[in-house]
């Protein structure tokens, strides 16, 4: 008897041990192992329509940011290109004969204005003596006829002035709109040239090339993905039952099956799905029939990950996670309403600064 009393002594210890356990730690924690890495998958997919004449990059590369990933064939690029420069060469000097031809009519109105004025002075002298006899009455029509002569010529001098200043009025060689129609010309040629070389939008590691050498590819075509390493999160599937508690900002103990327990990871509650699983499936449960068994429902839990952390044990996305959230501190939301961060992308060159400086080149050298 005294050793029965003993071992259930012990029985009843371990059991008080668990339960206060339990009540100082574990109901302020919630763990889930249906957890997982994710990630942005940023997928490459050219402008232009071309052939692959390069790929300089393979799956599980790195590569930074506005690095080259493959190219096209340009020869019919560069054509376009020079057709473009030649056409921009040829506009700017039909507009300089725009505007020399203009100054022209300007200069035909004075002389037909002058020539106005001595018809007029004529026709006046001549009337002035058609008392005295020594101009006829024939030679005088002549006069008169001569100014109506001048003035017609005048007036048309005008319109063609008039109609040459609606070509040049208001602007400048520069400015006018057929060289600026020109100049938006060359610059679509050279940026299709430029979109014959493919650039990494974001730094991280080549995956799920698809394109070969000498392919057809079509703009908007998948060609490979380059997913950013350093920007990975865990989305937690919780059940709705352990979610009474979880908030915003909590911190969390991550556990990979990649590294096991010799690693540990700490995050941080980033937000709560706006529904789950079901909801969003491509064919959600009808649970409205009669055929219905209730299913305790999972909602995904995004955790951030910290980066020096993941700088020093890298995770690859969909390895599996076993995730526990601190939920003592409950002060936190559970909208958040801070738009997280997204991935930026670097420009891959200086594409229209290069172009202003063409354009400029060839309007100078075809302004001389």
């Amino acid at each position: 008897m005294r050793i029965m009393g003993i071992i259930l002594m012990v029985f009843v210890l371990i059991a008080a041990g668990c339960g206060a356990y339990w009540y100082i730690v574990m109901r302020h924690h919630q763990e889930t192992d249906d957890a997982y890495v994710q990630g942005n998958v940023v997928q490459i997919t050219p402008q232009v329509q071309g052939t692959v004449s390069r790929i300089l990059v393979d799956d599980t590369m790195l590569v930074k940011a506005g690095q080259p990933l493959l190219s096209f064939d340009s020869r019919d690029a560069d054509l376009a290109v020079a057709q473009a420069e030649s056409q921009l060469a040829q506009t700017v000097r039909e507009v300089r004969t725009l505007f020399s031809s203009h100054k022209q009519s300007d200069a035909n109105v004075a002389l037909r204005l002058a020539e106005l004025a001595r018809a007029q002075d004529d026709y006046q002298r001549r009337k002035s003596l058609l008392a005295s006899g020594a101009v006829s009455n024939e030679e005088l029509r002549h006069a008169e006829m001569a100014v109506g002569v001048a003035q017609a010529a005048v007036n048309a001098a005008r319109e063609q002035s008039s109609a040459g200043s609606a070509l040049v009025s208001g602007t400048d060689v520069q400015r006018h709109p057929n060289v600026v129609k020109a100049s938006t010309q060359l610059r679509e040629a050279l940026l299709a040239q430029e979109r014959m070389t493919v650039y990494a939008p974001v730094a991280g590691q080549v995956a799920k090339r698809s394109v070969q050498l000498g392919q057809r590819v079509a703009p908007g075509a998948p060609l490979m993905a380059v997913i950013p390493t350093t920007q990975l999160w865990v989305d937690a599937n919780f059940k709705e039952s352990q979610l009474r508690h979880v908030r915003i900002g909590q911190p969390v103990v991550l556990l990979t099956d990649l590294y096991g327990s010799s690693v540990t990871y700490h995050g941080k509650v980033a937000g709560l799905a706006a529904g789950t699983g079901a909801a969003f499936a491509l064919l959600p449960a009808q649970n409205a029939t009669g055929n219905w068994i209730k299913v305790v429902q999972r909602l995904p839990v995004r955790i951030t990950l910290d980066e020096k952390e993941l700088a020093a044990h890298p995770l690859r996305i969909g390895l599996s996670v076993t995730a526990t959230v601190d939920v003592s501190d409950q002060s936190g939301k559970l909208l958040s309403d801070v738009a997280p961060p997204g991935v930026a992308a670097v420009a891959a060159s200086g594409a229209g600064a290069n172009a202003d400086a063409r354009v400029a080149v060839i309007i100078n050298a075809n302004l001389r």
